[in-house]
Order: structure tokens, then C-alpha cells, then sequence
């Protein structure tokens, strides 16, 4: 694990710098008196998997920082330290994953790294669905292929609904645009729904589909989706999202727009 310490008073870094490797000895820990410096670091390609980071510093504050590291690795968390209560909604409204009050112990360092993960563990008993950017779905880690385009397209509708039932006619309007609730568009959806049942009965998860009278469903807790998670407030979903969600779906701009206000907010 890759580790920065950001923080203007030598005696706090240093002091930071000890309690970190006391927490974590086999990370690869780096101190940085201003948080330029960092920032020159990571654009060269030096990405950290966490920065520590004082709040009150000289030119670039801490948030500051935050907000441009955001911009740079997405994907590295934020923990700040500092001796101020006073900033901590203001911490967390940039999406902070932590904020630690000096002085800072091994046992609340150790707390933070817990939850860090050094490398996305495989799903093996659930779906593993992307929403963010486009739609993907994996299984065992692989990519997961459908026979048809819009088999895979109605799993996406499922998945944006958030387990709520829909009816034939809501499928029909979102997969065909002027579709209406006609015998011709069940039948197509039939056919559709048995194509994505065949495809997730291969895996042992047939029972993703909740089918009752004409409406449909997903079983939210066979899927590990990062759509899921955000929602949930986890960071790392959170933190992931970069205002783009199943774009190659038109039905979908209406869960990103309010995903992307959200976020902004």
C-alpha cells in the first residue's frame, strides 16, 4: 500500500509518518511538507492508495488539495488530520473517507486502513454489475455475454429500477421508445426475459428475475453493483462515479442527472 502524508509542521509529519508505519509496517509511507509537492507526484504517475493530510497549511489547504486530487486519482482516498473540529461536514461534502483529530493514535490509523482494500476482490456469489460509465456485467470475474443486445438491456432497466417491480408496458416504452403494451411487445419481451433467464441459469443465478403476473423484478442481493453502493453512501461508489451512468442507454439520463445534482449538492 502507497501512502502520503501531507502536513506544513515538520515535528507533526514526522510524527504522522511513525504513527502510520506503527499501524501499517509493510506500507510504503512518503511525507510532504506542501501539498503542491504531492500533487506534482501524482501527476507523474506516483498515485498513493490514501493521503493523510493536514486541513490548515499555508498556500494550498487541505481541501483545496482534496478537491484537485479528486480531479487527478479519483480512486485514492482522502483521510484528514488535523486538530479542528469545525471542518469535518465541510470534509465529508468533498467526500473525504476519514477525519482523524490530532494526535493521531496507531489504533484510529489502523481503523482507516482496515477498509482499504489493495486490489477489488471477485464476487464469487454475486453479480458484479458497472453502471458507472457504461453498463458491464462480470461473473467469476469475466465478462458476462447475452445472446442479445437487448437481453442485456433489460437486465440494465432491472438494475435502474433498484428492485422495484415494472410493469411490460414501462419495459416496452424504455427498450423501444414509442413501444406500447400491445400482445406483440410482451411477446417480444418474453422472448426476451427466457433469453436472460437461459444466460443466468448457466451461472447458477436464474433466480436474479423475479417474474409475477406481468411485472418484473431483480433480487437486489445477488448483485454487487456500484450503483447499489453509492446509493448506500459507501466512498469507494461514491468516489467511483464521474458523472457518467449506463450512457449508452438513452432511458437512463434521468437516474444520472439526479445522481450528478446529488453529487454536486
Amino acid at each position: 500500500m502507497l501512502i502520503f502524508v501531507v502536513d506544513d509542521e515538520d515535528r507533526v509529519r514526522e510524527e504522522t509518518l511513525e504513527t502510520i508505519h506503527k499501524a501499517d509496517p509493510a506500507a510504503e509511507i512518503t511525507g510532504f511538507k506542501r501539498a503542491t509537492d504531492a500533487l506534482e507526484v501524482i501527476k507523474s504517475g506516483k498515485v498513493a492508495d490514501v493521503v493523510f493530510s493536514d486541513i490548515e497549511m499555508p498556500g494550498l489547504s487541505g481541501l483545496e488539495f482534496a478537491v484537485k486530487l479528486k480531479e487527478l486519482a479519483p480512486d485514492t482516498r482522502v483521510v484528514f488530520v488535523t486538530g479542528y473540529r469545525e471542518y469535518a461536514i465541510e470534509a465529508f461534502k468533498i467526500k473525504a473517507h476519514g477525519y482523524l483529530l490530532k494526535p493521531l493514535s496507531v489504533e484510529a490509523v489502523q481503523d482507516e486502513l482496515k477498509y482499504i482494500p489493495e486490489k477489488e476482490p471477485v464476487s464469487r456469489d454475486k453479480l458484479v454489475v458497472k453502471c458507472f460509465g457504461h453498463f458491464d456485467v462480470f461473473w467469476d470475474g469475466k465478462p458476462l455475454f447475452f445472446a442479445r443486445r437487448q437481453s442485456k438491456e433489460l437486465l440494465a432497466y432491472l438494475i435502474d429500477r433498484d428492485g422495484a417491480a415494472c410493469s411490460s408496458s414501462e419495459i416496452a416504452l424504455a427498450l423501444w421508445k414509442d413501444g406500447y403494451d400491445t400482445k406483440a411487445e410482451q411477446n417480444r419481451i418474453r422472448v426476451l426475459v427466457n433469453d436472460l433467464r437461459s444466460t443466468l441459469k448457466e451461472i447458477g443465478l436464474e433466480d436474479l428475475i423475479i417474474r409475477q403476473h406481468r411485472d418484473l423484478a431483480i433480487r437486489k442481493d445477488l448483485v454487487d453493483c456500484d450503483y447499489y453502493r453509492m446509493l448506500e453512501g459507501d466512498m469507494d461508489a461514491i468516489n467511483s462515479y464521474r458523472g457518467e451512468y449506463m450512457i449508452e442507454y438513452s432511458w437512463a439520463e434521468l437516474t444520472n442527472a439526479k445522481l450528478f445534482f446529488n453529487e454536486k449538492g
